[in-house]
């Protein structure tokens, strides 16, 4: 398995991170917590740039790319914390009209979820519903949502005042289980990106913060803390690729088990490297002026997504058991 990347993936991901770093500053990011978490413009310009058509044929408007194409990109997205259901409007592309060109948003919920979170209720068109018979297309303008304060302020959440409807079959039971797992190692691709962007503000501000006639990364506690926070993005990258490149040539080894070690450790070094980056800016970590809660915060809100640590746990647990 290369995990180098080739010269198209290079310029695949140079090409994302231009184009986000024009339209998605960080005080653009902040400014979508007052427009439900996305905006139209912006939405069809990610359609327009394709990252929701990217595998998609060419008859179908889309670049006939792979996974790990995908997992790129969205590692992309996940260090310009761009917000949205991204994740669910890349995977229904083709299937829901309007998603693959950004004219329509689409989220995700299960139907036996207790809680009856909506994520993005006030922008998205489509809500997507799992159930042990597939995947249900249910019209998010029929929805009674009753808002709620979300943990991170860039994804807007509501609960249900009432039952979910039916909707129309998107697709079955055999096809909603391989989208789950897809969606899964696109979320792992975003954990990522938040864990490296995380690790690259706490190093800036090492080296920008002065004490004692020093920089504060010259002290060798932040060293370590810093250091610590690289291995751990870097375990996660090789997990995250290898998810990518198992998605495109199953043949290399157990989707599943790539899938279940990519949302594992890249949960575990975005959790981690967001708390240690505000224990790096100190008491200026804890203000809502320095962009480092956004970091631990998105972390939180992408954990549970296509399924939860500890579900996937469970699920590298029994992989592991079956194969002795």
């Amino acid at each position: 398995m290369d995990f180098e990347l080739s010269d198209e993936q290079v310029a695949l991901t140079d090409g994302v991170q231009s184009f986000l770093e024009g339209r998605f500053p960080i005080a653009t990011v902040r400014s979508l917590a007052d427009d439900g978490g996305a905006r139209r413009d912006l939405w069809r310009e990610l359609g327009d740039l394709g990252l929701f058509s990217l595998r998609l044929s060419g008859a179908e408007g889309g670049a006939e790319l792979g996974w790990a194409d995908a997992v790129l990109a969205f590692e992309q997205l996940g260090r310009a914390l761009v917000p949205g259901p991204l994740v669910w409007t890349h995977l229904l592309a083709g299937i829901v009209p309007g998603a693959a060109t950004g004219e329509t948003i689409v989220s995700g919920i299960d139907r036996d979820d207790p809680s009856g979170i909506v994520e993005f209720p006030h922008v998205i068109d489509v809500l997507v519903v799992a159930d042990d018979a597939g995947l249900w297309s249910v019209d998010a303008a029929a929805l009674d949502v009753a808002d709620l304060s979300p943990l991170d302020p860039l994804t807007p959440v509501g609960r249900l005042a009432g039952p979910l409807p039916q909707g129309d079959q998107l697709v079955d039971a055999e096809a909603a289980r391989v989208l789950r797992t897809q969606g899964a190692a696109l979320t792992a691709g975003l954990l990522l990106g938040l864990a490296e962007a995380s690790t690259d503000l706490a190093v800036a501000y090492a080296k920008d913060r002065h004490q004692f006639g020093r920089p504060i990364g010259s002290f060798q506690s932040l060293k370590h803390l810093m250091a610590d926070m690289f291995a751990r993005a870097e375990v996660a990258r090789g997990a995250v690729y290898a998810a990518g490149v198992t998605l495109d040539d199953p043949a290399v080894g157990s989707v599943e088990r790539a899938v279940a070690a990519a949302k594992l450790t890249s949960a575990e070094a975005a959790l981690a490297n967001g708390k240690t980056c505000i224990q790096v800016h100190g008491g200026m970590g804890y203000t809502s002026e320095i962009d480092a809660h956004l970091f631990l915060k998105r972390a939180y809100a992408l954990e549970p997504a296509f399924g939860t640590r500890d579900d996937w746990a469970d699920a590298m647990a029994e992989l592991l058991d079956a194969s002795v």
